[in-house]
């Protein structure tokens, strides 16, 4: 489903809190040299701490440690074996690490890098944890550098372009927008590097299988993303109520640009990131045990505070921390059903005490809230 422009597509990036931005292969590394393009990447880093100076959380998922690393390596041009593409990871990862660290901190920005594999946003112990340390680098005023970890990284489990990653980490930490800059300005009719008849398709509101026929190959030799894995992430940033946009990123001050409203393409999702993880949590996810609460918390919970320990009277089943529970009063009945913060064990423990109470208790300090307000929905 498609439809024309609106001015207010320029404005969906400024009123965004939180923003991934995708950076492709072509954009930051040469791709004769595969020297990295310190004026681009300097640019850009202007552009994003100028987002960060009124407000808004950035983060950036970052190709290009292949592309950098092969020719530090002196592999041969083409497709890469698994352990060359690993190995040119390694190498190539340590110097784009420290061309942002470089480029951000001339501008005031602090970096951190973030390693992550297919498995951590689909094991719920692993994606809670991933969740977590980026929300905390991103309230500490740090700028998250996000990369698949393809040094360890499999065949069967790899995320296969940053696209879909970049969608992943978007809906992991319920980002208003993703940001992919590209080396073309948004979705055609048709491929238009084929057809000189292709139109531009400024806005997307439904995946449909005539939007997906439209996809061609927009790809690199050092990029495995083309216009396919663009929709595939399109589909999967919708879903958790992210809004996309594709933009041609190879002009200096890409996101800038972006603000000022060069063309692009719009993916528009129906719903908003609270809303989507809160449907998410309380249809898509089987609960793998039970939490009883006393009236006092249900009172908490009912005026949108988080649920405590010393709210807790009972718990049931056997569950791991970030598994769905139910939240039952003390009739039994059904009140909400959120991501838990501690194993069954520890719930056991912990129980009826004060938060003051959970080191001792545990021997390590964990979450305040059993279960945080944010990944928690009444029923």
């Amino acid at each position: 489903m498609m439809r024309a422009s609106s001015t207010s597509n320029h404005n969906r990036l400024r009123e965004a809190t939180r923003v991934v931005i995708k950076i492709g292969s072509a954009l930051l590394v040469d791709q004769t040299s595969g020297a990295i393009r310190r004026d681009w990447l300097a640019s850009i880093a202007t552009d994003v701490m100028a987002m960060r100076s009124v407000g808004q959380e950035v983060l950036i998922v970052s190709s290009g440690a292949i592309a950098v690393g092969r020719r530090h390596l002196k592999f041969p041009s083409g497709t890469l074996k698994l352990e060359e593409s690993q190995a040119a990871a390694a190498c190539g990862m340590m110097r784009l690490a420290h061309a942002y660290e470089e480029c951000l901190a001339a501008v005031g920005g602090t970096v951190a890098q973030v390693l992550l594999t297919l498995d951590d946003s689909e094991n719920r112990r692993r994606y809670i944890n991933a969740r977590n340390t980026m929300a905390t680098l991103l309230s500490a005023g740090a700028i998250p550098l996000i990369n698949e970890n393809d040094t360890v990284a499999t065949d069967e489990i790899r995320f296969g372009d940053n696209d879909r990653l970049a969608a992943r980490v978007a809906a992991m930490v319920g980002a208003d927008a993703l940001v992919l800059l590209s080396s073309i300005d948004g979705l055609y009719s048709a491929d238009p590097s084929q057809d000189a008849a292709a139109i531009p398709i400024p806005e997307v509101f439904e995946i449909t299988k005539d939007i997906e026929a439209m996809a061609g190959s927009t790809g690199t030799q050092d990029g495995s993303g083309g216009m396919v894995t663009k929709l595939v992430a399109a589909k999967i940033a919708m879903g958790a109520g992210c809004h996309m946009v594709i933009a041609d990123g190879r002009s200096l001050n890409p996101m800038q640009a972006l603000l000022d409203g060069v063309p692009c393409t719009w993916f528009i999702s129906k719903a908003n990131p609270r809303a989507a993880r809160k449907d998410w949590i309380a249809g898509s996810l089987k609960p793998q045990g039970v939490v009883i609460l006393d009236d006092g918390a249900l009172g908490a919970l009912q005026a949108g505070k988080s649920l405590l320990p010393a709210g807790v009277v009972g718990v049931e089943g056997q569950f791991q921390r970030g598994d769905a529970v139910v939240v039952k009063d003390r009739n039994g009945v059904e009140r909400a059903r959120g991501l838990v913060a501690y194993d069954s064990e520890a719930s056991a423990i912990i129980m009826g005490r004060k938060t003051r109470e959970i080191e001792g208790l545990l021997g390590y300090r964990g979450r305040d809230e059993m279960i945080h307000r944010d990944d928690l929905v009444l029923t």
